[in-house]
């Protein structure tokens, strides 16, 4: 059977750099830090005292207080997105098909404010039980999506992908195949996180995988540079519409890219730490490209899983190398990370966002931060130090990598008819 082609038509984003889609994209262009002092709990205690959270965010200036009281942060970071993304998108929602449109959203971690505050509680009571009755609908992963459905009506597929790291580019690959299969017509897409809790920076602090440059948080995240300590934290979301080409088309939407391919891959190799080779990086990256029936030579940016690890980032460059060769050199490289943090399984949703509006843009934003280029990686690589670049470019590769051994990969192309 032929497949049909998938179109973005929305755009959504909730991050430490923009509570906007039109505030996010100028952090990013501008090169702007998200890092600052934690402020949703005390961290004096704690070897990493900061994290990129949002800024100036009040759930109940989007949502009416009954209903955020029963959604955990991430699931109201998901709705608030989704919100903007089917705004910007333009569907007349009562005149869409709500039964051919569905919801796939990405989280890794879910509702880790709500177990903590339970757990806490119980121990405060002395262990007697004492639950609220919204804990497990507040906690489960799965809610955001619930909750995006119920606000639209949407009744195609819903659900909540989890594989850490890589969770929104796998919902995002699961949308896109579900609409070039003619299974829907349209999809909510994307994910959110809100892991900056005790249990969260602890958890992570304990893996050795934080950085702790407390004196000096906003250049913490530093993405291949030779003095990087580990990934910041980051919270929030992002949300795409992806639509049926022909649908979009009838209905005189606005355009922004065409999704043209995913891969998927595993490395099959350790828990937390990446194959050391960057094996599954590199099938992920090759499957992504087989799907899309493209060759290295037609990428123009990668925005790479760049994390600020001493183990993933030169990674991801050993997998880019042995997959683009040559084309290593002409292709442009930056980790949005440098600015957002982290956003765990709300990564690959900004991250996406980001790549699309590179397309439109025409410009690849910047690793900030990058002042000692990792004496491992080819001297000769453009990773687009500090300041964003205006080029050429009509397709973009978007990687983003989980514990576990998770690798999903996107490529967006420009929209031609």
């Amino acid at each position: 059977m032929e497949l049909k082609r998938v179109v973005v038509t929305g755009l959504g984003a909730l991050t430490p750099i923009g509570n906007t889609v039109e505030e996010y994209w100028n952090g990013l262009k501008n090169g702007v830090s998200g890092a600052n002092p934690i402020t949703h709990f005390d961290p004096t205690e704690f070897k990493t005292q900061f994290a990129c959270e949002l800024k100036n965010f009040n759930a109940t200036d989007f949502i009416p207080r009954q209903d955020a009281r029963k959604m955990d942060l991430f699931s109201q970071y998901g709705v608030v997105v989704a919100s903007e993304a089917v705004e910007d998108s333009g569907l007349d929602l009562e005149k869409v098909n709500k039964d051919k449109i569905g919801v796939i959203w990405g989280s890794g971690i879910g509702g880790l404010k709500t177990f903590e505050e339970e757990v806490l509680n119980l121990a405060d009571n002395n262990l007697v039980p004492r639950f609220n009755p919204f804990f497990i609908p507040k906690m489960i992963a799965d809610s955001a999506s619930g909750h995006i459905s119920m606000k639209f009506g949407f009744r195609g597929p819903n659900y909540v992908t989890v594989s850490a790291c890589a969770s929104a580019n796998n919902a995002i690959i699961d949308a896109f195949n579900y609409i070039r299969l003619g299974r829907m017509v349209a999809c909510v897409t994307g994910g959110s996180e809100a892991a900056v809790t005790r249990a969260g920076v602890g958890g992570f602090n304990a893996l050795r995988a934080l950085s702790t440059r407390n004196d000096d948080y906003k250049t913490a995240s530093r993405p291949y540079d030779q003095d990087r300590d580990g990934f910041v934290l980051g919270e929030g979301g992002g949300g795409l519409i992806l639509e049926e080409y022909e649908h979009a088309k009838a209905r005189g939407a606005k355009i922004y890219c065409e999704l043209v391919g995913g891969g998927i891959s595993s490395d099959a190799y350790h828990i937390t730490a990446p194959h050391p080779e960057g094996e599954g990086a590199y099938l992920s990256m090759a499957d992504a490209l087989d799907d899309a029936q493209m060759k290295p030579e037609e990428i123009d940016y990668i925005n790479t899983h760049g994390t600020s690890t001493g183990l993933g980032d030169p990674q991801e460059i050993k997998a880019i190398e042995r997959l683009f060769k040559e084309h290593t050199y002409n292709v442009s490289i930056s980790s949005t990370k440098s600015m957002t943090g982290h956003l765990l399984g709300g990564a690959g949703a900004v991250e996406s966002v980001a790549a699309v509006l590179s397309i439109v843009n025409q410009t690849v934003p910047p690793t900030i931060n990058l002042f000692n280029v990792d004496e491992v990686i080819d001297e000769k690589i453009d990773l687009t130090p500090n300041v964003a670049k205006e080029r050429k470019i009509n397709t973009v590769l978007s990687n983003c990598f989980g514990f576990g051994g998770h690798n999903a990969t996107l490529i967006f192309k420009k929209f031609e008819e």
